[in-house]
Order: structure tokens, then sequence, then C-alpha cells
């Protein structure tokens, strides 16, 4: 089958441990600072281990602010069509659009009916989704509306299950464990058809994919050929292991866009003569995204200073110098580096809010205990791993965070490079006192706040926002000299030896 052209997206399937809960959490904060899109929850009612699913989504989109949820799937038998219509809408009008619905027909049915819910045979756990995606769809329209066009994703296998997914879904969502690779073909061709049949264009039905973590070098390599050679182009990684969650995010996925954004950038022509032909591998680290010596370019520090501290002497910064042979930049070097500055470029857009939400403040325009319920709602402080503050605040999230960094990055580009040791240490250091002015920050608005509540004026207080706006100065200062030297230093080495 061929590649759809769908923009490709990633994320996770998390199990919603009930003897872990906070780690659960945690894991879906990882997976947002990793900078993967998106978050899927089994959906078990009847497991005794499980959290229940949807109340789980609703506490990670309280404590996210980019990532998209939605089950994986939903156990229809157990979650009336209704109901399941309205929480799906509510959780939508509150995340500000970021909630997708996984649906199935049901399994397991004696845990099922152990549990209240009916025994259906195939045909009527067919009907029954049918019906119940007619009225989850009719519930939208009269009201409320989801915020925006919820995708319906159907856990489909079957031949019937899969004409429905061609006939009235917006994603098919099968598990690579279920349906190997070299299905694909079959069950997509049989998606087409039904599409097709109603009147539709294939390409408005997604193909994501559960995938299972490998540690093959290759991993990138398969699920682009995935992509170019059967479509698939949301790819959901089921681990509870922060580590595998962490390279996905900074490593595997942004291989598998550029490897893909490459193969789409040819001239139709190719891709036809290609597909005619025997089946070729797919070009790996040989193929260029731009011309020999087209580097990754760090974003600069201008040297503009706000405040007139200075946690460290930028001077007494070492530098590394690298002992091998200019890097080529392929496409999967250009896009494990240019991860890392993407990632601090978005930090730098989020110093630029959290300046705004000040004014805003001193204007008048919200009060005080507002602004800091959103500037806690930033993934400034949950991006560990580009961001190298240890933030107090987020002190479960920064342990996972931490435990990463120290066991496998650090450790990592030591061992390929000793000559990267005292930038390493120098990064370390500075990553402490970095949260160090993180907690600066946070005292200050705790001042803005507890002023704002005894009814006095944060703005006429001495120590409130006068004090805040010293402490977001020198973490401005701070961010901008720390985020330009990492990237100077490490997007080569990254770019080199990869994250782990």
């Amino acid at each position: 089958m061929p590649d759809y052209g769908q923009d490709l997206q990633f994320g996770t399937f998390l199990t919603p441990d009930a003897t872990a809960p906070d780690r659960v959490v945690e894991l879906a904060l990882l997976t947002e600072a990793a900078g993967l899109e998106l978050a899927t929850i089994q959906d078990h009612p009847y497991q005794k281990r499980f959290l229940d699913a949807w109340a789980l989504i609703a506490t990670i989109l309280g404590r996210t602010s980019t990532l998209r949820m939605t089950t994986n799937v939903s156990n229809l038998p157990l979650r009336p069509p209704f109901v399941l219509a309205k929480t799906v809408a509510s959780l939508d009008l509150l995340s500000r659009g970021r909630v997708e619905l996984g649906i199935g027909a049901g399994a397991f049915w004696d845990a099922i009916v152990a549990a209240g819910g009916p025994r259906r045979t195939p045909a009527e756990a067919l009907a029954a989704l049918t019906d119940g995606i007619d009225v989850i769809k009719k519930t939208w329209r009269s009201g409320p509306a989801p915020l925006h066009d919820v995708e319906i994703w159907i856990g489909a296998i079957g031949p019937r299950m899969l004409a429905l997914t061609g006939r009235v879904g917006d994603g098919w969502l099968p598990s690579e464990s279920y349906v190997p690779p070299d299905t694909l073909a079959e069950r997509n061709a049989r998606i087409d058809e039904a599409a097709l049949a109603a009147g539709r264009d294939p390409v408005q039905v997604r193909r994501l994919y559960n995938v299972t973590p490998s540690d093959d070098p290759a991993w990138a390599e398969q699920l682009a050929e995935l992509t170019l050679t059967h479509g698939m182009s949301t790819f959901i990684v089921g681990s509870d292991d922060p580590a595998v969650i962490q390279r996905y995010g900074v490593e595997v996925a942004p291989a598998v866009r550029a490897l893909v954004a490459a193969e789409r950038s040819r001239a139709p022509h190719e891709h036809e003569h290609e597909r005619q032909g025997e089946d070729e591998p797919l070009p790996t680290g040989d193929v260029h995204v731009g011309p020999a010596g087209d580097a990754v370019r760090p974003t600069p520090d201008d040297g503009t200073r706000l405040s007139d501290r200075a946690p460290w002497d930028d001077a007494t910064r070492p530098t590394y110098v690298s002992p091998h042979a200019p890097l080529t930049w392929t496409a999967q070097e250009r896009a494990t580096g240019q991860h890392l500055v993407d990632v601090h470029d978005h930090l730098r857009s989020e110093l630029a809010q959290l300046f705004d939400l000040i004014d805003q403040v001193e204007a008048g325009s919200i009060d005080a205990g507002r602004a800091r319920s959103l500037i806690n709602t930033m993934t400034m402080r949950q991006n560990d791993w580009a961001l190298g503050a240890y933030c107090q605040a987020y002190c479960r999230v920064v342990t996972t965070h931490h435990s990463i960094e120290d066991q496998s990055m650090f450790p990592h580009l030591r061992a390929r490079d000793a000559d990267l040791a005292p930038v390493i240490d120098r990064l370390e250091d500075e990553h402490h006192v970095i949260a160090g002015v993180l907690d600066d920050v946070d005292r200050a608005l705790v001042a803005v706040v507890s002023s704002s509540a005894s009814g006095e004026s944060a703005s006429g207080e001495p120590d409130g926002l006068a004090r805040l706006r010293e402490a977001v100065d020198l973490l401005a200062d701070t961010m901008r000299s720390h985020l330009s030297y990492e990237e100077s230093e490490l997007v080569e080495p990254l770019a080199r030896y990869g994250f782990y």
C-alpha cells in the first residue's frame, strides 16, 4: 500500500497501574517533555489493579499543556456511548482541544459480564459499536460539542470491523502484536475499499500503530518503512520504561520524521519507479536532507542581560573540540541535533510568556493567583532533559528525568568521547544553579499570591511583583546563556553519538 502522506505523530501507551498512580502521571509528563504528541491509556474497567482510564486522562490533562490524550481503546460494553460522548466532549473543552477517542467493540467477555456488562457475539458487538459511534456523533452535534473535531480511532482486526473503520472511522488503531507488519497491506486494503464504497477518500482514515519497543539500531528506519510502504503515520510505543520513552522522543521519532521527509521530498516519478521494482531497503544514514556540511545551527545568545546579577562567569566555561572529521550531517544526524534546538527554542518562547503574564498582572488584566496557575501549567520545569533544571516544585517528575540524564545521556557521552567530560561537568553545575534560580522565581510567585490573597495590592507591595520581575530577569539571563552554551557544545556530539 502507498504512503497516504499523513502527518507523522508519536506517542506512548501507558499502563494505568493503581499501585503506582504518581508514576503513571510522571510517565505522561515525560511523554510531553520528550517531545511526543500523544499519550494513550489502556481501558479495562474490570481490572482491579488499574485506575479508571478517563479519570487518569483528566488528571494528566490538568498537569500538561500540549499533550493529547485518548484511551487505547475505550471498552464500549462498559462505557455507555452517550455518557462516553459527554465525557470526551467535556474533557476536550476543558483541555482546549487535546482529546481524541479510541474505541473498541469489546473483548474478555467473562470479565465484562462479571463487571455488570453484556455478553455479545461478534455480530452483536459489531452492531453495538456501529450504533454507539452513531450515538456519540449525534451527542456531539446536540451538545456540548467538543472544542475541536474529535477523531474516532477504531481498534479493528477482523474484516467487518475493518470495513466499519473505512465507512465511519477517523483512524485505525491496531497493535503490532495482533496485526504484524506483514498483514498491514491486506487490512489497509479492506479499509480503503470500504472507504471508497462509502464515498470517502481513504486518506481521511488515519493509520495508527501500537508498536513494541526495540533495541535495534535500525528501529527508526523500520518505522519509516511502515509509513512509506503501508501508510502508517502515528506510532504509539507500549512501554512504562522512562528510558524507552526518552529515547523514543528525543532520538527515534526525530529520525523517523527526517527519513520520511527526505523520501517524500523526492520527485513523484521517482517514488512510482521504486514502487514498481523489487523491494529496496529504505535509505538510512546516507540520505542527506541538504548539501554536505549543512550543519544544525544553535540559537545564539545575543548577550542581552536584564539582571545586574550573574550566576556564573561565562568566560570560565570549557569548550569541546572534536577530534573527529566533520560530520556530513545525514538526515538522522540533523534530526537528532535539531530536536535539541527546537525544544530549547520552545523553552525560550515560554520565558516570553512568563514576562507577558507579569505584564498582565501589573496591568490588572488578570489576578496574581491566576498568573501562578498559568505558569505552573507550562512545560518548562517538566522538560528536564533539555532544560537541565532540577525544579523542586516538580520534584517527582524531576527525579525521573534526573535519573535518565545521570544514568543514560551523560554517561553515554562520556563513554563515547572523554574530551566531553569538562563540558558535561560544567553543564551539570549549571543545572544546579538554574534549579536555585527557579526556586527564587517560585518563592517570588508565592509572595505575589500571598499579598493578593490578603487583599494587598501586588504591584504596590515592595516584595511583590518587583521581586518577581527581578527573579524572572535573572532566570531569562541564565536560561538564554545556558541553552545556547549547551547547544553549541552538544549538538554535534549528540548528532554523532545519539542520546543513548
